[in-house]
């Protein structure tokens, strides 16, 4: 999910996992998860086993008790209580220490510039030694299949896109799920849309989403 300045809110009675009882969820009840939510937390989610998924997000997003979970997933409580703390040491374990927005700022912003450049020696000086890219096309538009791994491949990538670029793309500085972010469009219409990974003063994680349906709401808001 990608979100701009808007937050983004969930019914908890439209979102239940499969067998799920819609009965234990007060209909009018709305979790709204804000814009801090970021891409790098969406991939630590998926890293979960679903055990673990179902339960931390049914207590710590939905707020659940875990008398209620035990009884939609089958488990016990204090078994139900055990996954949610496993996925929330996922998570802590995978959150780097985080930059400070304006350095972030600054990060994206030199390397769009970089990247409009096409200049890949500074391109590998914002990028971290370990640096990916992951691309989601939805397999409905060209996007890279496997994750892009290491600075100086990353940047070769980046500029032979950059050298492949149509003189009507735009390329945006604006903000993606809460964090500096790039926007590329088209002739008005948003065709990606960048997420990045900052640690200390490097780039860590680049995610660019290419996925038409997830682009619906850049194209039409």
């Amino acid at each position: 999910m990608l979100t701009d300045s808007s937050r983004v809110t969930r019914s908890a009675g439209s979102a239940l996992p499969p067998g799920a009882s819609a009965e234990l969820a007060d209909p009018a009840d709305r979790v709204t998860l804000d814009e801090s939510v970021s891409m790098a937390f969406l991939v630590v989610l998926e890293s979960m086993t679903p055990a673990e998924r179902v339960a931390f997000v049914l207590h710590d997003v939905f707020r659940y008790s875990f008398p209620e979970i035990a009884e939609i997933t089958g488990r016990t409580p204090a078994a139900c209580r055990q996954l949610a703390s496993s996925a929330r040491g996922r998570i802590r374990a995978a959150q780097p220490p985080p930059s400070p927005p304006a350095r972030q700022a600054g990060l994206v912003r030199d390397f769009k510039q970089a990247w409009e450049a096409k200049d890949i020696q500074a391109l590998v000086g914002l990028l971290d030694p370990g640096a990916t890219v992951v691309a989601d096309g939805g397999g409905l538009v060209t996007a890279a299949l496997h994750p892009i791994e290491g600075r100086e491949q990353v940047a070769r990538y980046l500029a032979d896109i950059a050298g492949r670029l149509s003189g009507s793309l735009a390329i945006l500085e604006r903000t993606v799920n809460g964090q500096p972010g790039l926007v590329a469009q088209e002739d008005g219409v948003t065709v990606t849309v960048f997420a990045f990974e900052v640690a200390g003063d490097k780039i860590t994680h680049i995610w660019a989403v290419r996925n038409p349906d997830k682009l619906r709401p850049w194209t039409t808001g």
